[in-house]
């Protein structure tokens, strides 16, 4: 797959730039709490720097479908290389305004350039089979996940030599380098094609509602977001009741392992099914190996039931995006992508959020089963909907009848 024309330089240079959003977050959180002094301001300030970034990605993605990325992401990638860069100098000596760091932190959230639905896009254009297309977005998946478990720990080493804000400053760097050389790649001159002409209708804001197999993937995107960002936090109780919080990092890690070889050996299957309907059976797999990761009666089993959650995280993610390239034009692909990425972003802030609340009064068990509820819910109620779509008009006539 790498060997299709300009697949490997324009891969490189996404992964490069998205490098960026696995060292930004970390190195922004240390870089406030060190300046304010305060955990309260670090946390207000990466709320609203998240907020602002998952709630204006749609927006920001329609901007690439009208104009195209080669117009777009350089401004956008260099305001918010430039708001990075204002953030890491104004925390870098103790006694910034919390509230100033926190309005520049908001403003850096709603300029993130959208590499990640671009690069997935391009995929489209550049490998027109679907069947490579699938193999293309597993690929996609794994590098991403393992960008953010390289992330922190390149934030780590950058911590014990410098400031925080050196990390700040080297995320800039790299999602300008990185957007720069996207936009620089032959496939993005090619891709641009699909975009309407300059005298011509734009292309109309891509609406959830008309659209029922897109908004089924980001539904079962946002329960599967959700029980993620649950997991992160039952970990970290789980691990202190055992006496163990130094494990919670072999517990995803193990995680973030099973999800690379489920996403690698899934984009090397030849499915005959539907995306739709792998969809909901790969989201109830995930559910259903949660709730059994909340029974482990021991360290180890939940380090192994981690991985085997693990391996239908990027499998679950692969089918959405994919949903959501066949379910709209190539005008609207950025769109459709973002909307996907969102719900899963939003989905596992939620999913933190909620089980903060719960952690504390619930046993751990049952947090287990109400963090893996969400996807378990949502893949019957998708699966339910797939089988009215595919039975024939009179059967369901028939059926209503009854």
């Amino acid at each position: 797959m790498l060997r299709t024309p300009h697949a490997a330089r324009t891969f490189g240079a996404a992964l490069l730039g998205r490098l960026s959003y696995g060292i930004v977050p970390l190195s922004l959180l240390l870089s406030i709490k060190d300046a304010t002094g305060s955990y309260a301001a670090a946390g207000g300030a990466m709320a609203v720097f998240g907020a602002a970034s998952v709630v204006l990605s749609p927006a920001r993605a329609a901007l690439i479908d009208r104009y195209g990325p080669r117009r777009v992401l350089p401004p956008m990638a260099g305001l918010y290389a430039v708001l990075l860069a204002v953030i890491a100098l104004a925390a870098w000596r103790p006694g910034a305004p919390p509230l100033v760091l926190g309005l520049l932190a908001a403003t850096a959230g709603a300029c993130t350039p959208p590499l990640g639905p671009v690069m997935r896009t391009l995929w489209s254009s550049l490998v027109p089979d679907r069947e490579l297309l699938q193999r293309a977005y597993s690929l996609d998946g794994v590098a991403e996940e393992l960008l953010y478990v390289t992330g922190p720990l390149l934030v780590g080493i950058v911590v014990t030599a410098a400031e925080p804000a050196v990390g700040v400053l080297a995320g800039a760097v790299l999602v300008f380098v990185g957007a720069a050389a996207l936009v620089g790649s032959p496939a993005v001159s090619r891709g641009r094609t699909v975009r309407p002409p300059a005298d011509g209708p734009a292309a109309p804001r891509l609406r959830l509602h008309g659209i029922a197999a897109l908004r089924h993937a980001v539904m079962v995107t946002a329960a599967v977001g959700l029980c993620l960002g649950a997991l992160d936090l039952l970990v970290v109780a789980f691990t202190e009741q055992l006496q163990r919080p130094t494990a919670v990092s072999w517990v995803l890690a193990a995680l973030s392992a099973g999800s690379a070889v489920g996403g690698l050996a899934y984009g090397a299957v030849r499915w005959k099914s539907a995306s739709r309907v792998r969809l909901p059976v790969v989201a109830a797999a995930l559910g259903a190996a949660l709730m059994a990761a909340g029974l482990s009666p021991h360290l180890y089993v939940l380090v192994a039931a981690a991985a085997v959650a693990g391996l239908f995280v990027a499998p679950a993610l692969t089918t959405a995006y994919l949903i959501a390239d066949e379910s709209v034009g190539a005008d609207r692909r950025t769109q459709a992508g973002a909307w996907v990425n969102t719900a899963f972003n939003a989905g596992s802030s939620g999913g933190t959020a909620v089980i903060g609340l719960l952690v504390d009064r619930l046993p751990l068990a049952l947090c287990f089963a109400l963090a893996a509820a969400p996807a378990m819910v949502c893949a019957a109620a998708v699966a339910r909907a797939a089988v009215r779509r595919s039975r024939p008009a009179g059967a369901a006539d028939a059926v209503s009848g009854a």
